[in-house]
């Protein structure tokens, strides 16, 4: 019976796969999107210091409720393209790799699985970056409403054509150096980690392939990640939200200005909200996956 499940999860269809990752995704991001407004808007509150405390009370006074979903549709569509391909692309990579040196997936070093997470991330987020870009420029648009100013944009479709009418094609580009560079340090901390670590923790007879493994997998993930990630992410963040009229020319030039006028710290800013967020994130859409693959007949990630 176990080899029948084995063969059966090797052949499973791309397209299974596609949508148990996308529904897993956007479960997860429904559920964690609160956390990642807040991190952004930490972000892109330049040098004027406020906590997430203070973000929260301030959007919940100034916005309400809703407030704390602002941009959630530009997320959701965005994972529907980001987290299958890289979840898909780094088993495909894996397996492609595993079967060209004749060894078992459990045999890869983690610097190998690093490697193809961070690849997988990195494609993955080149196809998807449009979508960021709006949901980046939707979720910064509330600072502009509790400050009694009109927003820029009403909705995701308007948001996309005014960008695409001001700024071209490009412009739906606007970022993907530091996008991709988040991307690679996310998915190598994230995919990487938690392989790597899920399958120690079952090895080491710590957890079953159950639930509890899936935690302890998460958590050390999410805290991997964020570290790596946390500076391309204020970069990405700063660099995305520029209208017509750029502060910075580029990524390096953002870089050097955050750290210059305001310390080097700058870079870790809102690392509590992201690892509050990936944590969570991870946890949810790592559960859920996992659940989803095994009701589906599948082998565990």
């Amino acid at each position: 019976m176990k080899m029948e499940r084995s063969r059966v999860a090797g052949e499973a269809p791309t397209r299974t796969r596609i949508l148990l990752a996308s529904l897993s995704a956007m479960v997860a991001e429904t559920v964690t999107f609160p956390i990642d407004l807040t991190k952004t808007r930490m972000q892109l509150h330049g040098s004027h210091r406020i906590g997430a405390i203070g973000v929260v009370s301030e959007i919940g006074r100034q916005e309400g409720m809703m407030g704390f979903y602002k941009g959630l549709s530009p997320a959701i569509i965005r994972h529907l393209f980001y987290t299958p391909i890289r979840i898909i692309g780094y088993e495909n990579l894996k397996g492609f790799i595993v079967r060209s040196e004749g060894n078992n997936s459990e045999s890869l070093s983690l610097a190998t699985k690093a490697l193809v997470g961070g690849i997988s991330g990195v494609m993955a987020q080149v196809v998807a970056s449009p979508a960021d870009l709006v949901k980046v420029r939707m979720q910064a648009d509330g600072r502009l409403v509790s400050q009694g100013l009109k927003p820029r944009y009403s909705g995701p479709i308007e948001a996309f054509t005014k960008i695409l009418q001001a700024e071209g094609v490009k412009g739906l580009w606007k970022g993907v150096l530091p996008n991709i560079q988040r991307a690679f340090l996310v998915n190598m901390g994230e995919l990487a980690c938690y392989d790597h670590a899920k399958h120690f923790v079952i090895e080491k007879k710590i957890s079953g392939d159950n639930i509890y493994a899936h935690t302890l997998a998460s958590i050390m993930s999410g805290l991997a990640s964020t570290t790596l990630s946390c500076p391309a992410d204020v970069v990405k963040t700063r660099m995305m939200n520029q209208g017509e009229k750029a502060v910075y020319r580029n990524s390096y030039e953002c870089l050097v200005k955050t750290v210059r006028f305001e310390g080097i710290r700058a870079l870790w800013k809102g690392f509590f909200p992201t690892w509050a967020r990936l944590g969570p994130w991870q946890f949810v859409f790592w559960v859920s996956y996992e659940k989803f693959r095994q009701l589906a007949g599948l082998s565990s990630f």
